[in-house]
């Protein structure tokens, strides 16, 4: 599978899901393989967020070797879970105190609100070294950083604008998100919200209910974002 084919499905995946395996080696038994369910966001670029307490192992084994793989699927519920795509990212894992990390991972996960200031609760990133996507039967394929990852000027432009963009979408054009949300993804009811922009699309949220719209091409800057989102207006009227 050429390396392009398989890098837009795996960030598609990357970027909308909310959970994962998570794979350290136990500090208290020589470097076993540890595997727990975590909660994660993603960060302007990809990179995924996590909310750790202190307490849990997998935080002890990170402190003790940094090293981690994520496996993110959509195979579990299908009757061959073999024929499910999924992607295991290869990377370490270490605490990070920047503030957009903590408000992207709230957007994604709002009940965690309840515990993130936590005097033993901190946030953390994951530097993606390299990624393994399989898409199915001999669809595998190893993929480096920087086909998982946005652009990382890309990435800082969309942050940097992220907070204005959230504001004015919600407070005026509540309309079209919903639209966004009905039209083009099929999604039911109305009182959409857009929880996060990115260069690869924006997160949509109503109550408990998510969802993810990607653009029909990467955002670069605001400029390049604030036109993909009056096209996919217009796309989404005329739907």
């Amino acid at each position: 599978m050429p390396a392009d084919d398989a890098a837009a499905p795996a960030r598609a995946l990357l970027r909308r899901h909310r959970a994962g395996t998570l794979a350290t080696a136990l500090a208290d038994d020589g470097g076993r393989p540890y595997a727990s369910l975590v909660t994660f966001a993603c960060d302007c670029d990809g990179s995924p967020i996590l909310l750790f307490s202190g307490l849990a192992d997998h935080t002890r084994n990170l402190a003790a070797d940094p090293r981690a793989s994520l496996l993110i699927e959509d195979a579990s519920r299908r009757a061959n879970p073999q024929t499910g795509p999924r992607l295991s990212l290869i990377g370490r894992i270490a605490p990070d105190g920047e503030p957009r990390l903590r408000r992207r991972f709230l957007a994604r996960h709002p009940g965690a609100v309840q515990y993130a200031d936590f005097p033993d609760f901190r946030f953390f990133r994951m530097t993606v070294e390299r990624g393994h996507w399989v898409g199915g039967f001999a669809r595998a394929r190893w993929l480096s950083a920087d086909r998982l990852l946005a652009d990382g000027a890309a990435a800082a432009a969309i942050a940097d604008a992220e907070p204005s963009v959230l504001e004015h979408m919600n407070a005026d054009h509540g309309a079209a998100i919903d639209l966004y949300a009905t039209r083009l993804l099929r999604r039911a009811g109305s009182g959409w919200r857009m929880t996060a922009v990115d260069p690869d699309g924006c997160d949509l949220a109503r109550g408990a209910a998510v969802a993810r719209l990607p653009f029909p091409a990467a955002a670069t800057d605001a400029d390049a974002l604030r036109a993909i989102l009056i096209e996919l207006a217009a796309r989404a009227r005329g739907a």
